[in-house]
């Protein structure tokens, strides 16, 4: 090779290296400048994106004043017409919300001052429309007018004083100090103008605004559309002068008719409402989804109908309730969360109820209402009681034949001669000293034992009675046995209540293990029916169970408590009416022994309108007269408990409250007038790039959405604070 070759040779090599040299340098500098980027960046939430959610149900006009029966209404209302005050699942407290609250004179005044700078939704730079007083004030006077349509919701501010202090401040004064008034200001608010002209009584009809509804809130009515799969309502975010911000740019409602119909278009949603579960009581949530699980402040429960003649003996509610096997009512219909008493905010682990069939029949057994077996055993035990006391011991069956003689013995110090048995005279007895004999015929007249029950009286010379005794006496063989296997059961079942301790397994003998067949009791088998308790002139037990047609889960429960309580000797006949306006009659009229039905406390948690005797229905011969705001579902009335009741809602002191509380408890578990069932759970369902959900303890559904300033569905990368490029180089150097 020559020179020049070789030259150019060690030229290109040296270019190679250089070239290699350069690449590598690069590659490391990308792989450092990454290194350094990952290490003093943080991912953060953006603003932007559209959260498009499903759920099955029916929109209906979109008027804070009657969406009370309308979840999905609800959800959408919460976005677009909020309240003065909201309430807040992580403290489980209301929190301002349009409006800052200050409570004075001891829970009398109510002072709500707007947040400066809020705007309704239809406010243009041009046209600018703000949240006034007047609004407010529109608001709560329409709802105390008489001709308001929505008498429930007007119950709520009876006697209230509604006062403009000035163009951002109104006042509510209230008579009695009221703890849980607040709660009244959650309601979402309308602006005045929107309903300038309608006629108080024909709100409801309003459907311009109903269709595009107008509110403060953080995300405003953009369109409403409906398509071949659902009704599709778009909100878009509004930007208001008070926190927190929302980053979502879109919320888009979907409403299906079915679930089905819902997992249609499952490729479009981020969200599902309400997830309905299988047959197994699995959410039936679909992939990529996740579930989120929680109970609202909610109860489902059998209502004791305490006007009602048969349900006043409070031993029959004790064993109905005893005899109530909620696990396995709860396990049927896929719930898991049982409850024992209406006062959620109390920890009842203390004083649960349990399954226990055999403590029922005992509560039975105090009651007015009886077995078959039961009256038969009660007869039986006062014979017994009466025949274990006094001087005559006669064997108390017999079995003798027509022309046959029982002999009967005693002592002449307990009965001279010259006394009678049954009428015939007592002769001194030679085969044994200090004793009497008697001889009792069964034919004939004067003293003769009859076929049956007879009652045998000891009479001193002075025509004084000394003792008596019962005798049953028959001539058939068969019935001597079964008459005496009957004996034998009474004397285990005193043995058992005596000694119930001690006694094995194996002779205890309760109501429960007996059956009356023939008219005489012996052992039951697991073949033999169960009887219907009677009363005293012999009426049957037999209650009705009016429950509601929706949800099903109510009639599945029903069925379960009809063969429950007939394995009690309960008679129940379900009654389920076909339309909902049959049901809210027999609602109304109170037409039912026993009502099965949920009743939330929202957010509050007040029992009042529950169990407070202003509650009750009064019942006239006017259907007219019936209130529609009656919740007191068992017509429970307790001095005790109205007391209570009323101290929990008017005092301002925490201990107070608990106290009543207890103490509220206690009443209502002795009294029973509900057998208390169990809380529903749900399930919400979001898209694994929905992130920052947290829901808390929700009182409505529609409180899911009260954390929705903190969903997102975009991020973005920025430095760490105080960090930047500038920073890369010293970086470096702390790799050396």
């Amino acid at each position: 090779m020559d020179n020049g070759s070789f030259r150019a040779l060690a030229t290109l090599n040296q270019k190679t290296l250089l070239g290699i040299f350069g690449l590598v340098f690069f590659l490391m500098l990308i792989f450092l400048l990454r290194k350094f980027h990952a290490e003093n960046t943080v991912t953060i939430p953006t603003a932007g994106g559209t959260y498009i959610e499903g759920s099955v149900g029916e929109m209906q006009p979109l008027i804070p004043w009657f969406t009370v029966q309308n979840d999905v209404n609800r959800d959408i209302l919460s976005l677009v017409n909020p309240g003065l005050l909201k309430y807040d699942p992580e403290s489980k407290n209301i929190k301002d919300d349009l409006a800052t609250l200050l409570v004075s004179n001891e829970g009398r005044i109510y002072t709500v001052k707007l947040k400066e700078g809020l705007q309704w939704h239809d406010s243009t730079p041009e046209n600018p429309h703000p949240v006034t007083a007047d609004d407010v004030l529109f608001n709560f006077k329409t709802i105390q007018d008489a001709a308001f349509p929505n008498p429930i919701l007007q119950q709520n501010f009876l006697g209230v004083d509604i006062q403009k202090m000035d163009d951002r401040t109104i006042q509510f004064r209230l008579d009695d100090p009221y703890s849980f008034f607040a709660s009244n200001l959650t309601l979402g608010l309308v602006p005045e103008s929107s309903f300038t002209g309608v006629p108080i009584a024909k709100l409801e009809q309003v459907l311009d605004f109903g269709f595009a509804p107008i509110g403060a809130g953080p995300y405003k009515f953009k369109s409403l559309v409906q398509t071949e799969l659902s009704t599709e309502m778009t909100l878009e975010r509004f930007a208001r002068p008070v926190t927190p911000e929302y980053r979502l740019e879109q919320i888009i409602f979907r409403i299906f008719p079915d679930y089905s119909t819902l997992l249609s278009d499952i490729r479009n949603l981020d969200g599902i409402r309400h997830v309905p579960r299988n047959d197994s009581g699995q959410h039936l949530v679909p992939r990529r989804f996740k579930a989120v699980e929680y109970f609202l402040p909610q109860y489902v429960a059998l209502f004791f109908n305490l006007d009602h003649a048969i349900l006043e003996d409070r031993n029959l509610r004790i064993g109905l309730q005893l005899g109530t096997n909620k696990q396995e009512l709860v396990e049927h219909i896929n719930e898991y969360r049982i409850v024992d008493t209406p006062l959620m905010e109390l920890d009842s682990a203390d004083w649960r109820y349990t399954y226990d069939p055999e403590a029922a029949q005992g509560a039975f057994f105090e009651s007015n209402w009886h077995l078959p077996e039961k009256v038969r055993l009660q007869r039986l035990l006062e014979i017994h009681e009466a025949n274990s006391v006094g001087p005559l011991q006669i064997a108390p069956i017999v079995l003798l034949d027509t022309g046959a003689i029982l002999s009967v013995t005693g002592s002449l110090l307990d009965a001279p001669i010259g006394s009678t048995l049954n009428g015939l005279p007592l002769y001194e007895d030679s085969t044994q000293t200090g004793s009497w004999i008697a001889a009792l015929p069964t034919y004939g007249g004067t003293g003769s034992l009859k076929m049956g029950n007879n009652l045998i009286r000891l009479i001193d010379p002075d025509g004084n009675p000394i003792d008596s005794f019962y005798v049953w006496r028959t001539d058939n063989g068969r019935e001597y046995k079964r008459a005496s296997v009957e004996q034998d059961l009474v004397d285990r079942f005193i043995d058992t209540r005596k000694n119930s301790e001690h006694i094995t397994e194996e002779n205890r003998i309760t109501i429960a293990n007996l059956f009356l067949e023939k008219g005489m009791i012996r052992e039951r088998l697991s073949t033999d029916p169960q009887d219907i308790r009677v009363n005293d002139v012999g009426d049957r037990l037999s209650l009705t169970l009016l429950t509601s047609p929706s949800p099903p889960q109510y009639r599945t429960i029903a069925e379960d408590i009809a063969k429950q309580w007939a394995a009690l000797g309960v008679h129940v006949g379900v009654i389920i009416p076909e339309s909902r306006q049959e049901f809210e009659e027999k609602l109304l009229a109170r037409e039912y022994d026993v009502f099965l039905f949920g009743q939330s406390l929202l957010d509050n948690l007040d029992a009042y309108p529950y169990w407070h005797s202003s509650g009750m229905q009064k019942l006239t011969d006017s259907k007219f007269d019936l209130r529609i705001d009656a919740y007191n579902l068992s017509q429970y009335s307790s001095i005790a408990a109205d007391g209570l009741l009323e101290v929990i809602r008017q005092t301002g002191d925490d201990k107070e409250r608990q106290d009543a509380l207890s103490e509220l408890q206690e009443t209502l578990q002795n009294d029973v007038p509900a057998i208390f069932l169990y809380t529903p759970y749900y399930a919400f369902a979001y898209h694994e790039q929905v992130k920052g959900i947290q829901i808390g303890a929700l009182s409505l559904h529609s409180d899911r959405f009260t954390t929705l300033h903190d969903w997102f569905l975009k991020e973005a990368l920025i430095f760490k604070p105080g960090k930047n490029w500038w920073n890369f180089i010293p970086w470096l150097f702390t790799l050396i």
